[in-house]
């Protein structure tokens, strides 16, 4: 499922890649303000649809191995009951923790066959290109700089689609099994604390970037660093409260793990 996972979020990444590269270098020719824009959407497609698929099927794999792995225990007093559940709790997440292992596996020929495409390229274009023929960088007159685009948006559009997915499916698989070996987060069930901060983000992001799509507009080209460091500090405000929130309401007030 990590790997599928990851397949799909490359792949989606490059479909609206292509697509909307060739809009925003039209849109370009008449206004930057439109081609930032369409841009900046077609960078959110494959940002909400890598966490969101993430999310989802981590959230449904979590959802069927509950079935298997967490059976009810009728025998014994309370504290039996949950070193039992711990036990069970750490068996499965630490056999969940293969979807991340599929992502990166993914992630890592994306990236690798996608670099040493573009590299190769690249190091063509400019021997030939610049340094024999004299010719400007991504000079329309080299062939080679197609090549040199093409492995771009395969390293750099579906290899950091996967290498993305697959590095929030380790992180989070990480904090799921940590958070097994804690009694205290078990007894609350507090252990999809990281898929719930992820979740907020989602929210978070769908309201910053109608800022940047919608409200803020970029007619000069210092503008556009401007509008991306918005997005961050938009973000770190909204993101901050509702961490707090999130921490307060889910987390219990001690939470003890043991040494190592």
């Amino acid at each position: 499922m990590g790997a599928g996972t990851s397949v799909v979020s490359g792949y989606i990444g490059m479909q609206v890649a292509v697509r909307a590269n060739v809009r925003t270098t039209k849109l370009a020719m008449d206004s930057l303000d439109a081609a930032f824009k369409l841009a900046f959407r077609g960078g959110l497609v494959l940002g909400f649809t890598l966490v969101g698929c993430a999310l989802l099927n981590l959230m449904l794999l979590i959802m069927w191995y509950r079935s298997t792995f967490l059976v009810d225990i009728s025998e014994g007093n309370a504290e039996h009951k949950l070193k039992i559940r711990s036990q069970q709790t750490l068996r499965m997440f630490e056999a969940i923790a293969g979807y991340g292992l599929g992502g990166s596996t993914v992630a890592l020929f994306g990236r690798v066959g996608g670099g040493i495409f573009t590299k190769a390229a690249d190091v063509g274009a400019d021997l030939v290109g610049k340094v024999i023929e004299n010719m400007d960088e991504d000079s329309i007159q080299n062939p080679a700089v197609i090549a040199d685009n093409v492995g771009d948006n395969v390293g750099d559009i579906a290899g950091m689609g996967s290498d993305l997915f697959g590095s929030f499916a380790e992180a989070t698989c990480a904090c799921l099994v940590i958070s097994a070996t804690s009694p205290q987060l078990v007894a609350a069930n507090a252990m999809l604390f990281p898929l719930m901060i992820t979740a907020l983000g989602i929210f978070v992001g769908l309201i910053v970037s109608f800022f940047s799509s919608h409200i803020h507009n970029v007619d000069e080209d210092h503008k556009v660093e401007l509008s991306l460091k918005l997005q961050l500090i938009l973000t770190t405000i909204l993101m901050t409260p509702g961490l707090y929130v999130l921490t307060e309401t889910c987390l219990p007030k001690s939470i003890e793990f043991p040494a190592v």
